[in-house]
């Protein structure tokens, strides 16, 4: 990858994290790593970012097993030690919870939430006062219209969330950032592919969202920024 998309994507996540004050001086940060490329690029980023700007705050990456057998907690495990990162490992059985048979029309969201749960309860653990997710421009796309269709919502995920009254606040860095930027520069720090072994990978509700979304941006391209730019026009004398 060159040194300008590499610029570019310290520059984009800066602009989120200054123009949304995501975080600020004695600030300790949770990084949920869920192996992807998405928070392993964040993660990367969050720390060498220390080093450039005028204040200092702590990261923790943190990475919840699912539980499906691949044992992605080993794998993490190796690749914080590796790579000197302050760290915690969750093992645990949500991933064969949420795709039982009595949850089998929408098993990603409850095993998002009983993920969340335990990483919110281990911010408290170890006083941790932001959660950052790996979420980018494409997925916020994307939560939209799966709230539409499946939530009955006009809705998506918040750049900054507040939680348990602002004791805890969720953030977002990447919400400016398409996933096909992100993606190269993964690829080009060639990290390790870890296998979370889930058994819904590639047919869930948000990979149908993602193939239809790509449909239309291949006869525009600037339906994609249309929509992203929507999301900040919301008029609601015009909603039901």
């Amino acid at each position: 990858m060159s040194d300008s998309t590499t610029k570019e994507m310290k520059r984009l996540m800066g602009k989120a994290i200054h123009s949304r004050e995501m975080i600020q001086e004695g600030d300790h940060v949770m990084v949920a790593v869920s192996g992807g490329k998405d928070s392993m690029s964040l993660l990367w980023l969050l720390r060498e970012r220390i080093k450039r700007i005028p204040i200092e705050y702590k990261i923790t990456a943190v990475h919840v097993d699912p539980g499906f057998g691949s044992d992605s907690a080993a794998q993490m495990e190796a690749f914080f030690s590796d790579h000197g990162f302050d760290y915690h490992v969750l093992k645990s059985d949500i991933g064969p919870k949420a795709h039982g048979p009595e949850n089998r029309e929408n098993p990603c969201f409850l095993c998002s939430r009983l993920r969340r749960t335990m990483l919110f309860q281990l911010a408290e653990e170890i006083q941790c006062n932001k959660i950052a997710f790996g979420h980018h421009k494409d997925d916020v796309i994307e939560t939209f219209f799966l709230n539409i269709f499946y939530g009955a919502s006009v809705s998506t995920m918040l750049p900054v969330q507040d939680f348990f009254q602002g004791k805890l606040t969720v953030i977002r860095p990447l919400f400016l950032l398409e996933e096909d930027r992100i993606r190269k520069y993964a690829q080009s720090m060639e990290w390790p592919e870890i296998n979370m072994g889930c058994p819904t990978a590639g047919s869930s509700k948000r990979e149908d969202i993602k193939r239809m979304l790509k449909e239309f941006y291949r006869t525009n391209r600037k339906i994609k920024g249309n929509i992203f730019h929507a999301l900040q026009n919301v008029k609601t004398e015009y909603l039901l």
